[in-house]
C-alpha cells in the first residue's frame, strides 16, 4: 500500500509544471557562477570607475591652486623621484610619500598619469568594439540571410579585409593622417577609432554569417515566413536574438586587442597625441607611458611597469570574462551544473 502511495506521489510531481530559467537567465547564472568572470567584471568595473573620476582623484586644482599631484603639473627639481617605499632612487633622489609612484622627468606624478591612461584604454576598447559590432552584424546579419551572389561578393570582400595586415595598416593610417584635421580630432582618437574598426569588423560578420546560415532554414523562422513577416523583420527579430551568444563572446575577446592593439600605437609614439590642456579629457595613455618609461627605464622604472600592470590586468580581466561568457552560452553545459 505504501508503495503504491509513493507511486502516485512520483506521478502526482511528474504532472507539477516545472519553472525553468530562460536561455538569457541560464545564461547570467552560469556566468555569475564562475569565479573568474566575476573577477575580470570587478577588476573591469573598478578601471572603468578609475577612468571617469580621475579628474575627481586627481583635479588640476585644488582651491584655486594648481594641483602638484595632477597629470600635467611640473614640480621643480623633483624629477625622477622613487616610489614612496623606496627611500632613495638610483641618482640619489630622496622619496616623497605624497608621490606613490614617484615622478617622472618633468617632475609629473606617476600614479595620477597611470590613472588618467585608463581613459584612452578604456575608450579605445569599447568604442572601436561597438562600432565593429554593428558593421559585423549588420553585414554578416545581410550576407547569411539573402545568400547567392549578395552573399559571394560580401565575402569577398571580407576576405582581402581579413587579408591585410592590420597592425601594418594601423601604422600606415596613423604616420600618413597623423598632422590632418582628421588626424588632431580628440588628440587623434577619432582617426584611431577608424583605423581599428575598418579592418577588425571581418570576424564579426563571419560569425554572424554561420549563424544565419544554421538558423535560416529552422521551423520557427519558416513560420514566420508563413504568416507573412518581412525579410528585415525576420532577420532582426528571429534570426538575430538566437545569434547573439557567439557574438557577445567574440565581442569580449575583441576589447583586450583593441586595448593591446593602442598600447602598441602608443608604444611606437602613433597612439594618441599628448594633451596640453590640463582640464583635457585625454592627456595620456598607457602605450605613451610605456614609452616614457622605456626611455627613463633605470631612472624611473615605475612609469613603465605602472602602465605595462594595468594593461596586463585589464587584459586579463576580459580574457577571463569572456571565458567565463563562452561557458555560460555553450549549449553543451546545459544541464551539467
Amino acid at each position: 500500500m505504501a508503495t503504491a502511495t509513493g507511486n502516485e506521489q512520483n506521478i502526482a510531481n511528474l504532472d507539477m509544471p516545472t519553472k525553468r530559467r530562460s536561455l538569457w537567465a541560464d545564461a547570467w547564472y552560469r556566468l555569475f557562477r564562475n569565479k573568474g568572470a566575476v573577477v575580470g567584471m570587478v577588476v573591469i568595473a573598478i578601471f572603468l570607475l578609475i577612468a571617469i573620476f580621475a579628474s575627481v582623484i586627481f583635479p588640476p586644482t585644488v582651491n584655486g591652486v594648481k594641483n602638484p599631484h595632477a597629470p600635467l603639473t611640473i614640480n621643480d627639481g623633483k624629477g625622477f623621484l622613487p616610489p614612496a617605499w623606496i627611500a632613495e632612487g638610483p641618482n640619489g633622489q630622496k622619496s616623497d610619500p605624497s608621490f606613490i609612484l614617484g615622478t617622472d622627468t618633468l617632475g609629473r606624478d606617476v600614479l595620477s598619469r597611470v590613472l588618467y591612461g585608463a581613459r584612452v584604454s578604456m575608450v579605445v576598447g569599447f568604442v572601436p568594439t561597438i562600432i565593429m559590432l554593428v558593421v559585423g552584424l549588420v553585414i554578416g546579419l545581410y550576407s547569411g540571410y539573402q545568400g547567392g551572389w549578395v552573399d559571394n561578393v560580401l565575402m569577398r570582400l571580407t576576405d582581402i579585409i581579413w587579408a591585410f595586415p592590420d597592425l601594418l595598416f594601423f601604422i600606415i593610417v596613423m604616420i600618413a593622417l597623423r598632422d590632418t584635421p582628421l588626424g588632431q580630432a580628440f588628440n587623434g582618437l577619432l582617426m584611431l577609432f577608424g583605423a581599428l574598426a575598418l579592418v577588425n569588423w571581418v570576424g564579426e560578420a563571419r560569425v554572424v554569417r554561420g549563424q544565419v546560415l544554421s538558423l535560416k532554414e529552422k521551423e520557427f523562422v519558416e513560420a514566420a515566413r508563413c504568416i507573412g513577416a518581412t525579410d528585415t523583420r525576420i532577420m532582426f527579430k528571429h534570426i538575430l536574438p538566437n545569434s547573439l551568444g557567439p557574438v557577445i563572446i567574440m565581442s569580449a575577446m575583441m576589447v583586450p586587442g583593441m586595448i593591446i592593439t593602442e598600447a602598441i600605437l602608443g608604444f611606437l609614439g602613433l597612439g594618441l597625441i599628448p594633451a596640453q590642456d590640463p582640464n583635457s579629457f585625454f592627456i595620456t595613455s598607457w602605450g605613451a607611458l610605456m614609452l616614457e618609461g622605456q626611455t627613463a627605464l633605470n631612472a624611473q622604472p615605475w612609469l613603465l611597469l605602472g602602465a605595462a600592470t594595468c594593461v596586463a590586468l585589464v587584459v586579463l580581466s576580459f580574457n577571463f570574462l569572456g571565458d567565463g561568457l563562452r561557458d555560460a552560452f555553450d549549449p553543451r553545459l546545459q544541464g551539467t551544473q
